[in-house]
């Protein structure tokens, strides 16, 4: 058994952060703990890796759902089982959210998050190639950069939006209206740059600092209402560590409440049927889910461009890699998706309510666990979600046995607002693809299809052939009440010595993809922490 000041479980987006904060301090000792191993495969640095890292489990987590939808289904969601967690395997695109967002956080009752406290934060941690403005940072440890593809195709697609009236951008955080542009990302000279390559490799060497790798945290351990250490396996052998100060929770909003419980937090009913004794009944732990449903649709061009012929064949994925060894450059060296957009679905909005990515190739049948296949001939797709779903789902432990599966209810498009709102983007978007000059470059819709016309056909379409948006938020959610999972400050209520620093404290959606806020919530989460 060991002892240190903190433990920090989770090496993704967060517990980096935290542990480049934490560690800072020569005075105090660190244990970092990654139930993955090291991140040094070439795939993670490589951009166009990611398709292939979220199919290969030595990677990736693979957690099934509930069956759903109209073909009863079960959808795998996956998480990053390395260093960097999911920000080495994820598709990098950088968005923030914007003011409405954060201040909605705190008129909800957390002070401490609003857009004036978290501004700051994103600008201190910023590394944007645009450079630094009011609302961008440079010179912070995490890279972001936006390509400028200038293919016909994709500037077409530009083309089209604009000719919508959407704004064409390269900063998509400089406001809040409809917009769209080649993709921002977490990329820097044609390589990825994760939370491990930004915040964890650059202090890896601080003698105060122990990053153990391929370690399974099961349970918090409790005593006397304090959390004071963690227990799980190393290497499938027992572990067990010590916490003087605080133990943090930053395993993500999946596995972050599959500990609490397991712990003895969580609902009592829940608890009690998996076989865990009760030690504080908090009845939000797993609940409040929120996630993106992300309808696709797919389109067959009528010339042969985009990267189907590149990357569908073996030969073009060994010339591609070719060029990416000898430049750094080329279609490996991009985010998966070359544009991103934000439009509103109803004209009387007052900021856009859907987001969608278009990529410039198009796959075939989706098969759990395994790589992204493309089609051979020509094609777009395009990966569209509503930004603030308001439906709830769960995440419950189904027995006393960490290794048992948890039960993932989505309960995507629950609510009246998700429906329509999802009814809406799909009809958007093909307004996009059917304007000039795009259009000239469309056959026919081949996903879902022309025949998917009335609400009810899209909806069943989007349970169907969509997917998970990868943003799933308030598993632990922060607020108020003596019912909310955590406090404002992100402590868990009913017990001392223990956070949660993840996605799954937050409440509500933030309007755009979570890695980057994540990476911010954890910076605010580390000031409270050292403050404290």
């Amino acid at each position: 058994m060991t002892r240190f000041d903190y433990i920090i479980a989770g090496a993704g987006s967060a517990g980096c952060v935290l542990a480049n904060r934490l560690s800072a301090n020569p005075g105090v000792s660190v244990l970092l703990v990654e139930a993955g191993g090291q991140d040094t495969t070439p795939l993670i640095a490589m951009p166009g890796g990611a398709t292939e890292l979220m199919g290969d489990p030595a990677y990736a987590w693979h957690y099934p759902t509930r069956p759903f939808g109209p073909s009863q289904q079960v959808e795998y969601w996956v998480r990053g089982k390395t260093l960097g967690g999911s920000s080495s395997v994820n598709g990098m695109t950088y968005n923030r959210g914007n003011r409405a967002d954060y201040d909605e956080l705190e008129s909800r009752g957390n002070p401490g998050w609003g857009w004036d406290d978290m501004l700051p934060v994103f600008r201190t941690i910023e590394d944007n190639a645009l450079g630094a403005s009011d609302v961008r940072g440079a010179g912070g440890p995490l890279h972001v950069s936006t390509v400028d593809a200038a293919e016909p195709l994709l500037e077409d697609a530009i083309g089209a939006g604009t000719a919508l009236g959407w704004r064409r951008t390269r900063d998509f955080n400089e406001s809040d209206e409809e917009r769209l542009g080649y993709t921002m990302a977490t990329i820097r000279d044609g390589r990825r740059s994760s939370a491990a390559s930004a915040f964890l490799h650059p202090v890896m060497d601080r003698p105060n600092l122990t990053v153990a790798v391929h370690t399974v945290v099961d349970r918090v351990l409790l005593e006397g209402g304090r959390a004071v250490g963690v227990q799980g396996r190393q290497n499938g052998q027992a572990f067990e560590a010590r916490a003087a100060r605080e133990v943090i929770l930053a395993t993500g909003a999946i596995v972050t409440p599959k500990i609490l419980q397991l712990s003895g937090i969580g609902p009592a009913d829940t608890l009690r049927s998996a076989g865990v004794d009760v030690a504080v009944d908090s009845p939000y732990v797993g609940g409040r889910l929120h996630e993106h449903r992300a309808f696709r649709l797919q389109f067959r061009l009528t010339e042969d461009l985009g990267y189907n012929k590149v990357l569908g064949t073996q030969t073009g994925q060994q010339a591609a890699a070719a060029e990416y060894g000898a430049s750094r450059g080329g279609v490996l060296a991009r985010p998966p998706f070359d544009i991103v957009g934000f439009f509103k679905t109803r004209p009387d909005l007052e900021r856009p309510d859907a987001q969608f990515q278009l990529a410039s190739f198009s796959i075939q049948q989706l098969e759990p666990a395994k790589p992204l296949e493309l089609e051979r001939e020509p094609g777009m797709m395009c990966v569209a979600y509503a930004l603030r779903p308001d439906s709830e789902g769960s995440i419950r432990i189904t027995s006393a046995d960490p290794d048992a599966a948890l039960d993932i209810d989505p309960n995507y498009l629950a609510t009246e607002h998700d429906r329509t709102t999802s009814v809406g983007l799909v009809r958007g978007l093909r307004r996009l693809f059917g304007t000039e000059p795009l259009a000239n470059r469309i056959q026919h819709e081949t996903v879902p299809g022309p025949g998917v016309q009335g609400d009810q056909e899209i909806i069943d379409a989007g349970l169907d052939l969509g997917g998970c948006g990868y943003h799933t938020v308030g598993t632990c959610a922060m607020g108020p009440n003596d019912d909310d999972v955590v406090d404002p400050e992100l402590r868990v209520r009913g017990v001392t010595g223990l956070r949660v620093v993840d996605a799954s404290v937050l409440p509500t959606m933030v309007s755009g993809n979570l890695n980057g806020p994540v990476t911010a919530v954890a910076w605010r989460a580390a000031d409270l922490i050292l403050a404290g």
